[in-house]
């Protein structure tokens, strides 16, 4: 690796260490041969790559984006979303970290199984219900006391921003969220085990003048059936769509009623400009082919047919003979 070159100076230096005594060689090779130990903290089980944590990053960029639209749409005020970060840990660890009252909104992801957890700082789900009730977007916090009517209407909010969800993932994968549960008490769910490895998304979230957090917790288990997909390797490959059946018959259709301008060539000569500016009305050209040989027949610009001339229904007319060859035409 690059990072183990060592330059000519540590060079000169190693070999004079070793040439003095300060270094001994047979310690140098028993350092270099002994196992180097890296910390593993079983607990805290890393599951994806780093390759798959940026895909995942690519896939809730372009959903920051989408709800940066809807929200701004709905709710006719100043809206900000990023993604933050992207983490992977234990789902006991998430669940201390957000806070005893919240909002969790829990949907599904059919066809992949489990279920996403989707935490909104009451805050901020305070400041967009304000908004759709007429009020100016302002903030309080009683997320606790949300009566019956609070609690449908912070609902809805977040359950038509799963469409966007479903179209961040598009280009991966066909999902259909569905919300399926709402909380705001952390310790009355349990989705996975405590142990289960999680990706938690944190996005960072600005309604007006009220700024928070929403974190997207999904666990390994929804992701497993996926994981391969999520490489590099894979968007690579994947950037080119292969087309539908039904795209493929429509771009048929549309090349069978183009236009092509088809010619055919009797023959050419050669004149001088001269004899080109004193030709007359009766003059007669000598062309290079003779009559017994077959014209060419040009699509466009490119000798594509031989044929013979001839007469059809009194009109004059050209019968294909024959195609050129075809050695220099395999990327036409």
């Amino acid at each position: 690796m690059a990072g183990d070159i060592l330059s000519q100076s540590e060079i000169d230096a190693l070999l004079s260490a070793i040439s003095t005594g300060e270094m001994d060689a047979d310690e140098l090779k028993k350092e270099e041969t002994s196992k180097k130990v890296k910390v593993y903290d079983f607990k805290r089980a890393l599951r994806f790559s780093k390759d798959q944590i940026r895909s995942l990053t690519r896939i809730h960029d372009n959903f920051a984006r989408l709800l940066t639209t809807h929200f701004s749409a709905q709710l006719r005020t100043y809206i900000q979303i990023a993604v933050g970060s992207v983490d992977q840990l234990p789902y006991e660890e998430f669940i201390r970290s957000i806070p005893k009252m919240t909002v969790l909104n829990v949907f599904e992801v059919q066809p992949l199984e489990g279920r996403v957890l989707m935490e909104v700082n009451p805050n901020i789900a305070y400041a967009m219900m304000d908004r759709v009730m007429g009020g100016l977007g302002s903030s309080v916090n009683k997320i606790e006391n949300l009566t019956e009517i609070e609690t449908k209407i912070i609902s809805n909010i977040f359950e038509k921003a799963l469409e966007n969800y479903a179209e961040a993932w598009d280009s991966l994968i066909e999902i259909e969220p569905m919300m399926s549960e709402f909380e705001v008490n952390p310790q009355f769910l349990q989705m996975v085990s405590p142990n289960e490895t999680v990706v938690v998304i944190s996005l960072n979230i600005q309604v007006g003048e009220t700024s928070g957090m929403i974190n997207l917790c999904i666990p390994h288990v929804v992701l497993e059936p996926i994981i391969p997909k999520l490489s590099g390797h894979y968007w690579m490959q994947s950037d080119r769509k292969e087309p539908k059946p039904n795209e493929i018959e429509a771009l048929k259709k549309q090349i069978h009623l183009a236009d092509l301008l088809i010619s055919a060539q009797l023959g050419s000569s050669d004149l001088s400009i001269q004899d080109f500016l004193q030709l007359q009305i009766g003059d007669v050209i000598q062309l290079d082919s003779t009559i017994d040989q077959p014209l060419v027949v040009k699509i466009g610009d490119k000798p594509k047919f031989t044929g013979q001339p001839g007469k059809l229904n009194k009109k004059i007319a050209v019968q294909i003979i024959d195609h050129l060859s075809r050695g220099d035409e395999d990327g036409e």
